[in-house]
């Protein structure tokens, strides 16, 4: 029997598992798991392979799992030659099978955290996700989740569910929080070139999220729990609901006393100090910013705490759909005396932001359905959507398509309203071709585009 001075030391064992996990991540010898291969899972995928991990996405769809396979890219701002690139080398690859989990030295999770239609927290695929790997999860792995979502998520929901597997986090498997900060056809700032906020709830989860992080991106910010680094996108978001809304609503203020908005912009950015521009539009999208505010509304009831800043910016910001409608009805009336019923519109921009195919919580959908709602003609036209897909919300849209750009189509609208402002749309030929174009993102003019025929909304 070996005296007790001689026997092993648990906490020795458990530290010397915790540096070799360290040295797979910091050597980049570790296998990288990414569940969720959409708009923040395949750019993530592709700079862990580029940092020079083995990488292998989960994901539900077998579309979406075929093309990669077959190295080809879903999304409009990644280009397939990117992704056969890494394919083809060997470390980049797909799969629908949740059992391969368990071959994982690290599993980021990145699925969409939507909101109910009561517009509350929908952890579903959060919770799905969990219970997948729950069955799977082994010991000295790293897991981390980057879906948005209310403070304490991490801890009390997907730490609840991992540990059903009857392995404990902290000591057998690490768990942390880093919230995602992509923003879809930003070439200036790739996933690399994003500092990372990273947080766990223990020092081994914390070390080891931060030395995964480093190989990746250029800069990691380590912050004291999963709670906060929760909190940190929750706030970077709702930072930039609260100024859109306070420029959304000086827009309608402004034109009432016949003062341009946009001008009143440019003017007041050229102090270079004390303030930052902010831009109106024709309502929010997106994933994060028409969501996010009310993951933290819904947790501050909890607490009996009332949002009231974020409610009222969120009530202004849904509001400007309606507000660009009576815009665009006005102007019509004014120019020919007419309501919207059979009205010919062609709506310019069908994704939420220029330059990307996503249509997630786009203001263009509600602006349809509003004008569909006025008995007008309502058609679109989008380089990057050729096809309206399903959505929840707006499942009478879906399998519109976007109209040829042609000179003889455009001209057989009444009205153009530019909701989107692509860069690659000829403003000039709109305004040639359609009598009435209504702009709610001042594209026309930051072309070079200023005719009488113009209106901003």
């Amino acid at each position: 029997m070996l005296d007790i001075l001689e026997q092993p030391n648990a906490g020795d064992a458990e530290m010397g598992r915790i540096d070799h996990l360290q040295t797979l991540l910091s050597t980049r010898q570790a296998r990288v798991g990414i569940v969720g291969m959409g708009y923040v899972g395949m750019p993530l995928a592709l700079a862990a392979w580029t940092a020079g991990f083995e990488v292998l996405g989960f994901d539900v769809d077998d579309e979406k799992v075929r093309k990669l396979n077959a190295g080809v890219s879903y999304l409009v701002h990644i280009t397939s030659e990117t992704v056969a690139k890494a394919v083809s080398a060997g470390r980049l690859a797909a799969t629908t099978d949740f059992a391969q989990a368990a071959s994982m030295d690290v599993i980021v999770i990145c699925v969409p955290t939507p909101l109910t239609a009561n517009r509350e927290p929908d952890l579903t695929f959060v919770e799905r996700t969990c219970e997948a790997l729950s069955a799977h999860v082994r010991r000295d792995q790293l897991i981390v989740l980057e879906s948005t979502t209310w403070p304490g998520t991490t801890s009390e929901i997907v730490r609840t569910i991992l540990e059903r597997s009857r392995l404990t986090c902290g000591t057998d498997f690490f768990l942390g929080f880093s919230p995602e900060r992509e923003d879809p056809g930003n070439c200036d700032f790739g996933t690399q070139r994003i500092p990372k906020v990273v947080g766990a709830d223990d020092p081994s989860s914390r070390r080891l999220i931060k030395a995964f992080y480093d190989q990746v991106v250029e800069r990691t910010i380590p912050v004291s729990s999963s709670h906060t680094a929760e909190a940190v996108k929750l706030t970077e978001n709702i930072f930039r609901a609260v100024n859109i809304a306070l420029m959304n609503e000086l827009k309608v203020v402004y034109s009432a006393l016949g003062i341009d908005v946009w001008e009143v912009i440019s003017a007041a950015s050229t102090k270079p100090f004390g303030y930052m521009p902010f831009y109106p539009g024709p309502g929010l999208g997106g994933h994060c910013i028409p969501i996010d505010p009310f993951y933290l509304t819904w947790k501050a009831r909890e607490h009996e705490i009332s949002t009231r800043f974020i409610e009222l910016a969120g009530e202004i910001n849904t509001a400007m759909p309606h507000y660009v409608v009576e815009k665009l009805a006005d102007a019509f009336d004014r120019r020919t005396g007419r309501g919207l019923r059979d009205a010919r519109i062609l709506l310019v921009g069908m994704s939420y932001k220029k330059n990307v195919d996503d249509i997630r919580e786009s203001a263009s959908l509600k602006l349809m359905r509003i004008l569909d709602g006025r008995g007008a003609q309502t058609h679109y036209f989008d380089p990057y959507i050729p096809v309206i897909p399903r959505t929840r919300e707006y499942p009478e849209l879906s399998d519109r398509k976007s109209v040829k750009w042609k000179r003889s189509i455009l001209s057989s609208f009444d009205v153009a309203l530019v909701a989107t402002d692509h860069d690659s749309v000829d403003y000039a030929e709109l305004c040639r071709s359609v009598p009435l174009v209504v702009d709610t993102r001042n594209a026309c003019e930051r072309h070079g585009v200023t005719v009488g025929n113009v209106i901003k909304a």
